[in-house]
């Protein structure tokens, strides 16, 4: 990509290595260190422009685009240092799996998966310091309160054809979670559009509504534990917060979710049971790269100290 001044403004022509991404994923990038709010007022003030015309932050690029980046001022980056050793080696042991083309993490939950709004270090900025000359990028993201499988690419081919598996459906994905209340024995789907905004601040929140996205994603009942139902998730989509909203949204939310949970009954799970975090696990990904002809089955299995609140319950 060559950039171009103009009146303060850049052009940035998109070569094909970054065909396929996100808008505001690109904008994220050229502007390091920006909030994601101020990435969405460029894009809603039209600030920013792709081929003369303004666009929406989910459009996704093509070789050949020509982008108008705004003169934009930026704080200086805080220089947090070296991550902490404890840190380090912490995320070296997640690792589950690693061939030429991805290394998958088993997340623990209170680490992000990337830096930025009060966070020195996700996972993706700790992996980069335990392998300085290697090229990765998340394919995918997980809450920082989520336990459970993220895979980086090592490779662009490798997350150019991963992300494009994403956005056909071609990615089994299957979650394990504490559901709150008598959840139905027959399993059950939820099919509702999810709507994101950013508050101010750059707090991200997802409210079902008609306007936003189309999403779908079914639970099953795997076993009641204390008048609970613990359950495996299966979602079609990958929204964000998808899982925790459709939950709610069918009167059984994620325990111990601050957001869209309830709080009387986190309250008591944390008091007799000692569940401290949300309970919401990636368990599962199944997916096929080249074509279909190098199939991939990768599994986490449930972080221990959700083991340890299900034989609490």
């Amino acid at each position: 990509m060559k950039p171009e001044s103009q009146e303060g403004a850049r052009r940035v022509r998109i070569d094909p290595e970054r065909a396929g991404q996100r808008l505001d994923n690109f904008l994220l990038g050229q502007f390091k260190g920006a909030p994601r709010s101020l990435v969405y007022r460029l894009l809603r003030t039209g600030q920013v422009r792709v081929n003369g015309g303004r666009c929406k932050p989910e459009r996704r690029l093509e070789a050949g685009d020509e982008v108008r980046l705004p003169p934009v001022r930026l704080p200086e980056p805080t220089d947090h240092g070296a991550p902490p050793r404890a840190l380090l080696e912490k995320i070296e042991r997640s690792i589950v799996f690693e061939d030429a083309r991805l290394l998958v993490l088993d997340k623990p939950c209170g680490i992000a998966a990337h830096g930025g709004s009060g966070v020195s270090f996700g996972a993706i900025e700790l992996l980069r310091a335990l392998r300085p000359s290697q090229p990765l990028e998340l394919v995918h993201r997980l809450d920082r309160d989520t336990s459970g499988l993220l895979v980086l690419a090592k490779r662009r081919s490798a997350l150019t054809e991963l992300q494009a598996l994403m956005r056909e459906g071609g990615i089994e994905k299957r979650y394990l979670a504490l559901l709150v209340g008598e959840v139905p024995a027959p399993p059950f789907s939820v099919d509702a559009a999810l709507l994101k905004s950013v508050l101010q601040g750059g707090e991200r929140m997802v409210r079902v509504d008609a306007a936003g996205k189309p999403s779908r994603s079914h639970f099953r009942l795997i076993e009641r534990r204390g008048g609970h139902g613990f359950c495996e998730v299966r979602i079609e989509t990958g929204r964000t917060h998808q899982i925790r909203v459709h939950a709610a949204n069918a009167g059984h939310p994620v325990s111990v979710d601050e957001k869209y949970g309830d709080r009387e009954a986190n309250r008591e799970l944390r008091e007799r049971a000692g569940l401290k975090r949300l309970f919401l696990h990636a368990a599962a990904l199944n997916f096929a790269l080249k074509d279909g002809s190098v199939p991939y089955s990768l599994s986490a299995p449930l972080a221990p100290e959700l083991a340890e609140v299900l034989d609490a319950l």
